[in-house]
């Protein structure tokens, strides 16, 4: 009797716990007053400096990352060819320490204005017994390729709570979420990235495309 009491009090906290909902800490971007004059257009996005132990997710985060710059206004410069050309500096080498090359050398190797680092600092979740916790947070830095001035850069962390009666099924929920948290780690620290010189936000509104006429 005791113990179905005891088991019944631990469901019931678990729960309180998942009814608490996502846990999330934004910093604030950082962004040089003048970057709209540092005629950033070209941007290389490094590889993922990964502190976990997933390289797929190391690979996810820089793809997404990508395509967030692409809508951002910044045009897609390929990462095959910028991982090719990197490796040549450092063919012995060739793991995610290439995130590391100075702005400048990218820079005069790539053509490129900027460099974007990104580093993935968290990828894990955590299991007691029906109550489960996912946890990822990143880092993004975008750096002048003729400076090296650090001209924008933010951070972000989620953690989303979970339970089940079943450690398999809490296992796939956790697995599930990795994906939504990690896009909307980079949507809300994409939000504070200034818009590049090819983002739809700078097209004249509907209505002052009548004055042509």
């Amino acid at each position: 009797m005791f113990l179905c009491r005891f088991k019944n009090i631990f469901v019931l906290t678990v729960i309180a716990l998942f009814l608490s909902g996502c846990g999330g800490s934004k910093i604030p971007g950082l962004n040089v007053k003048d970057y709209k004059k540092k005629g950033v257009r070209l941007v290389a996005l490094m590889p993922v400096d990964n502190k976990t132990k997933d390289a797929n997710a190391a690979g996810a985060l820089r793809r997404e990352v990508l395509e967030a710059l692409y809508f951002k206004g910044y045009p897609k410069i390929p990462l095959d060819i910028i991982d090719e050309k990197t490796a040549e500096i450092y063919k012995e080498n060739p793991g995610p320490e290439r995130g590391h090359i100075p702005p400048a050398v990218l820079g005069e190797l790539l053509g490129v204005d900027a460099v974007m680092y990104c580093t993935l600092e968290k990828w894990k979740t955590s299991y007691l017994y029906v109550y489960a916790k996912t946890a990822v947070s990143a880092t993004f830095e975008l750096r002048s390729a003729k400076t090296g001035e650090t001209l924008w850069s933010a951070e972000d962390k989620i953690a989303e709570r979970h339970y089940d009666f079943t450690e398999r099924r809490l296992e796939m929920k956790s697995r599930q979420v990795y994906e939504p948290i990690m896009q909307e780690i980079i949507r809300k620290a994409m939000s504070t990235l200034p818009a590049g010189p090819d983002s739809i936000e700078k097209l004249p509104s509907k209505k002052s495309w009548w004055r042509f006429w």
